[in-house]
C-alpha cells in the first residue's frame, strides 16, 4: 500500500512514492534538472507555463513508478503541495488563458495596496490577516486591469496545486488554505471575504467549490490515469501550499511549533492557536492546514524572495566556473564569521514583505579591494540570507512566537554548515534537521485524508531526525555584530 505525492515548485516538480506501513520514501524524483525557467518579460514580473508543471510531472511520476515497480493498484491516495500565492485562469473549457503568475512576481503591489488603504488597515488585518499586498486576489485585479480580454473568458481562477488536481480529476476545487493565501478569506466571519470580492468586482462564479484539506477532492481520471499510467478512480485527498505543507512534513502542526525552508525564497513558518497579525504586514497569517473553525490553527509565515536564488547567482557569476555547491560552501568556511566586514542585502528577487512590499534589489556593503576575496563574497551572501531571517524573525517575535526550535528539511540551503551554524548563531535556536521534503509530505497529508493514517502523530512516527545544531554560545557576539552592521546596511539601503 502505497501513498504518492507531488510538490510543484517554481524550480522543478517533485514526485515521491511513500510505503504507508512503514512512512519511508521508495522512490522519489524531479524535473527538470535544470531550474525551471521563469518568464520575465518585465522587471518585477515573474510567470510560468502551467502546461510545464503537467509536462514535468509527468516525467517525475514516470520515474518513480519505474523505480519502485509499484503497480497503479497499489496507490491509495495521492497528495498535492504548490508554489503559493500563483495565480492560473481557466476557461469554461479548462483551458489555461495566459501565464501563471507566480508567487515573486511584484506586479500587483499597487492594487493590493490600493485596496488596503480604501478598505482600512483594521478592517483588512482583523478579517484577512494580511495586507492585500502582492498575493492572488491582487494579482487576479491586475488581470482585470490589464488584460480585459483575457479577463472576460476566466472561469475560474486557481492556484498552482488546483491546476494539477484540475488535470488529475478533471474537477476545479479548492481549500480555506488556498483561499487564505491568496488573500480570500474572511477569518472573521469563516467565508469568502466579501469585502475583497466586492472591492476588485470579482464574479462570485470565479471562486471554485470549497473542498477540504485533508479528505476525497476528487478521483483521477480516465484521461489522467493514461497519461500517468495511474489507476482511474484513485483519490487526490490532500493539497496546501508549499510552507504549510512544509510544516505538515516536519509533524508541525501545534501552536509554538516552527518549520523552516530555504529553497529558491526563505521561509521560517510559525503555528498560532490564536488569530493574531503584524501591524504593519510584514509577515503574513495563513490558515494552517488543520485550522478549522472549531480550532484555530493559523501558519505565521516570514517569507525571503532573495535565498536560494542569490547563492545561486553567486555560484554562477562569482564562484571559480564549473564549482558544486559543497565546494562553495567550503570556499566560504575560509572566510570568518562577519565575511571580514562585508555584508550583502539579499533582496534581489523583487518586492519583499517584510520591507512592506518594497523592492530595494541586491546590494554589498563593505568592500575592500585588498582583503576581500571569493571566500568572503560567499560567506557574505549566505550571511546575508541568514540574517534576513532574523530580522523577520524579530517581526514574528514581537507578535508573541518563541522562536527556540526550529525544525528543516536536510536539503537546499540547509546543506550548507555555514548557512546552519550562522542562523543558530544569530537567533539562539537549535536547528533540528530531518529527512522528508515537500512531495513525501504531501504523499503522508493524502494517507491523513483517505484514513490510513488516524492523526498526524501517526503518520509522521517515522519521521527520521538527521541532525541537531546548537548555537555556539561563544560565537554570539560575533554574530550579533555582523547583524547589526547588516541591519544598518538595510536599513540605509531602504
Amino acid at each position: 500500500m502505497y501513498l504518492l505525492g507531488y510538490d510543484i515548485g517554481s524550480s522543478s516538480v517533485k514526485a515521491c512514492l511513500v510505503e504507508a506501513e512503514s512512512g519511508k520514501i521508495v522512490a522519489s524524483d524531479f524535473f527538470p534538472k535544470v531550474e525551471m525557467q521563469i518568464i520575465a518579460e518585465k522587471p518585477g514580473w515573474a510567470e510560468q507555463n502551467p502546461e510545464s508543471w503537467w509536462a514535468n510531472l509527468k516525467l517525475a511520476n514516470e520515474s518513480v513508478l519505474k523505480q519502485s515497480g509499484v503497480t497503479p493498484e497499489e496507490i491509495k491516495a495521492i497528495g498535492i503541495s504548490w508554489q503559493m500565492h500563483g495565480l492560473v485562469l481557466v476557461d469554461k473549457n479548462k483551458k489555461v488563458l495566459r501565464p501563471a503568475i507566480i508567487w515573486c512576481d511584484s506586479r500587483a503591489v499597487p492594487y493590493g495596496e490600493k485596496a488596503f488603504e480604501a478598505l482600512g488597515k483594521e478592517k483588512c488585518l482583523s478579517h484577512l490577516l494580511n495586507s492585500p499586498g502582492n498575493f492572488t486576489a491582487a494579482k487576479l485585479a491586475w488581470v482585470k486591469a490589464n488584460e480585459p480580454q483575457i479577463y472576460a473568458q476566466i472561469d475560474k481562477f486557481m492556484l498552482p496545486g488546483d491546476y494539477i488536481g484540475m488535470k488529475l480529476t478533471d474537477e476545479i476545487v479548492v481549500t480555506v488554505e488556498g483561499l487564505s493565501e491568496g488573500i480570500f478569506w474572511d477569518f472573521k466571519t469563516n467565508k469568502l471575504s466579501d469585502e475583497i470580492v466586492d472591492y476588485f468586482g470579482f464574479e462570485r462564479s470565479f471562486v471554485p467549490e470549497i473542498k477540504p484539506v485533508f479528505g476525497v477532492q476528487g478521483l483521477v481520471s480516465a484521461a489522467a490515469a493514461a497519461e500517468l499510467g495511474l489507476k482511474e478512480g484513485t483519490p487526490v485527498c490532500y493539497r496546501a501550499g508549499d510552507q504549510p505543507n512544509n510544516a505538515l512534513s516536519l509533524n508541525v502542526f501545534n501552536p509554538g511549533e516552527i518549520a523552516s525552508t530555504a529553497g529558491t525564497s526563505g521561509v521560517v513558518y510559525g503555528v498560532l492557536g490564536q488569530v493574531n497579525y503584524d501591524p504593519q504586514s510584514r509577515v503574513n497569517t495563513f490558515a494552517h492546514v488543520n485550522h478549522t473553525a472549531e480550532q484555530t490553527r493559523l501558519g505565521v509565515l516570514l517569507c525571503i524572495n532573495g535565498t536560494g536564488i542569490l547563492n545561486s547567482w553567486i555560484k554562477r557569476n562569482v564562484a571559480p566556473a564549473g564549482i558544486s555547491y559543497n565546494d562553495m560552501n567550503n570556499l566560504a568556511s575560509q572566510s570568518p564569521i562577519g565575511s571580514k566586514g562585508l555584508s550583502i542585502i539579499p533582496f534581489g528577487n523583487g518586492a519583499e514583505r517584510i520591507l512592506e512590499n518594497k523592492e530595494t534589489g541586491c546590494s554589498i556593503h563593505g568592500i575592500n579591494f585588498n582583503i576581500h576575496n571569493q571566500s568572503d563574497i560567499i560567506r557574505a551572501a549566505q550571511e546575508g540570507i541568514v540574517f534576513s531571517f532574523q530580522y523577520g524573525m524579530e517581526i514574528m517575535a514581537g507578535m508573541g512566537m518563541d522562536i527556540s526550535l526550529i525544525r528543516a528539511g536536510n536539503a537546499n540551503m540547509f546543506l550548507s554548515p555555514i548557512f546552519r551554524q550562522t542562523l543558530a548563531g544569530v537567533s539562539g535556536a537549535t536547528i533540528e534537521l530531518y529527512d522528508t521534503d515537500g512531495a513525501a509530505g504531501a504523499a503522508k497529508g493524502a494517507g491523513i485524508g483517505v484514513g490510513i493514517y488516524k492523526d498526524n502523530k501517526e503518520a509522521f512516527a517515522s519521521l527520521e531526525k538527521l541532525a541537531v545544531i546548537e548555537p555556539e554560545i561563544s560565537e554570539k557576539a560575533q554574530y550579533d555584530e555582523a547583524y547589526e552592521r547588516w541591519k544598518k546596511n538595510l536599513l540605509g539601503a531602504r
